[in-house]
């Protein structure tokens, strides 16, 4: 791919809601390409029963956020054939042709599998069959979606473990981070001032940053504060896809609601020790939490549960505090005084990655295996086996 293809990103997931992983990679890509990047559509009670438009906007050079809005009631089907006819009224008012089909749900081949594409992408960053309303249909699609596929990357190494044998390109990339962004909490200076629903908790303070969902353990949560009732438990962003009363309710517990990606250091400065309480089952069984190394780049010691791309390698290596039940919580007490050679150790370690050098090694495989299938005879592209996936492992 000599010249610079567009890609086209089909999400199942919101630009604008918590910034993660396609947030990351993706906003890299348009530094250097057009790309655009489709959202799931938004059923709206004010579309015509026969209508359908597609809101466009441009975030940053280079980058537009693609959201259909189509009528209420439609079925499945009808639903993917409204799509379809607006990504290809997109294309030809954007003059997109043989883009890099980026895929983050399998579920958009229902709706962007006729595209004749440049390369196929599947950034499986999460086993999405385990969440929570995952569509019944999402497994079958993926291994329609593996079927055509050109490259496929993984989110973490056991979702790599799952998913190798299925395509015969399959390389492991675990999220990574923006540490300079998350170094700004270790500059207290910079927040004399702490942000305002936060600055009456006291302290010592215990938090967590992300969607609050099915993953995360809320009985755990609830024993940390009745264990100890001094420590102020500080739970940072959405509630997705739970009652909302089912969250414990203590004096220590404080609630804060979802924030901007830019205002996360200013909390995560005025935090003694950062957790993860996740649950262990199946919709966190491939996790790899993009939060541990922002919290490590913030140098706040890191508590977690037994998450397998948690505890390999950060627990093995020593940078974070794997528990469970009462051992959570000790974990806890012992990082309040964290010793500065695991501080040196978690540094050392997240000053050998980026999102930066993530992307860039990401990009390289795809045009390589775009220049390949140029290259390649039709029946001898899927012949061809990955050799890289050692070296990736590291990234």
């Amino acid at each position: 791919m000599k010249c610079k293809a567009d890609v086209v990103c089909l999400s199942h997931l919101r630009w604008g809601f918590v910034f993660q992983r396609p947030n990351h990679l993706i906003s890299r890509c348009a530094r250097s390409r057009r790309t655009f990047f489709w959202e799931e559509p938004i059923f709206d009670a004010g579309v015509a029963p026969d209508g359908g438009h597609l809101q466009i906007r441009e975030v940053s050079p280079g980058l537009r956020v693609a959201v259909p809005h189509l009528p209420q009631g439609l079925d499945d089907r009808a639903a993917e054939l409204a799509q379809r006819r607006l990504l290809d009224g997109m294309m030809a008012e954007h003059g997109v042709r043989s883009p890099v089909l980026w895929f983050y749900t399998p579920m958009a081949l229902g709706f962007a599998g006729h595209v004749e594409a440049a390369t196929v992408v599947y950034d499986c960053m999460d086993e999405l069959s385990a969440f929570r309303g995952a569509p019944p249909a999402l497994r079958s699609r993926e291994a329609d979606l593996f079927a055509r596929a050109d490259v496929v990357f993984t989110g973490g190494h056991s979702l790599y473990e799952a998913k190798r044998a299925q395509h015969p390109r399959v390389y492991p990339f675990p999220s990574s981070v923006d540490r300079e962004h998350f170094a700004r909490a270790r500059d207290e200076r910079r927040f004399v001032r702490e942000p305002e629903d936060q600055a009456p908790i006291g302290r010592p303070r215990v938090g967590y940053f992300g969607v609050i969902d099915e993953r995360i353990d809320l009985h755990l949560v609830a024993r940390v504060a009745d264990a100890e009732p001094s420590w102020q438990i500080v739970m940072v962003g959405p509630v997705v896809k739970i009652d909302p009363k089912s969250l414990p309710r203590r004096p220590n517990i404080h609630y804060l609601g979802q924030k901007s990606y830019g205002d996360l250091p200013a909390y995560i400065a005025g935090w003694d020790v950062a957790m993860m309480p996740f649950a262990l089952n199946e919709s966190t069984r491939f996790i790899s939490p993009t939060k541990t190394l922002e919290y490590l780049a913030a140098g706040k010691p890191v508590v977690s549960t037994a998450v397998r791309d948690v505890v390999r390698p950060y627990g093995e290596l020593g940078i974070a505090r794997i528990g469970e039940g009462a051992t959570f919580v000790e974990a806890i007490a012992a990082s309040l005084s964290r010793p500065a050679a695991q501080r040196a150790a978690a540094d050392g370690y997240v000053a050998r990655t980026s999102w930066d050098r993530t992307w860039r090694a990401m990009w390289e495989i795809v045009e390589r295996t775009g220049r390949e299938r140029a290259a390649a005879p039709a029946s001898s592209v899927e012949k061809i086996v990955q050799d890289e996936a050692g070296t990736c492992s590291t990234i």
